[in-house]
């Protein structure tokens, strides 16, 4: 994984909890967690991809 693909993700997951936390209605936090979930499950697995 390149450093600005990590960067990317990362920036994701910050939007991601930043909306969650201003969500309106309890299903839209619901629905943002789940994205936020898996934007962590990819940064996780593409970093696990570079170990040796």
């Amino acid at each position: 994984m390149t450093n600005e693909n990590a960067f990317n993700i990362e920036c994701t997951i910050e939007e991601l909890r930043l909306e969650a936390r201003e969500a309106p209605t309890a299903e839209e936090r619901r629905r943002i967690e789940a994205e936020l979930e898996a934007a962590r499950a990819e940064l996780l697995k593409q970093a696990g991809e570079e170990l040796p």
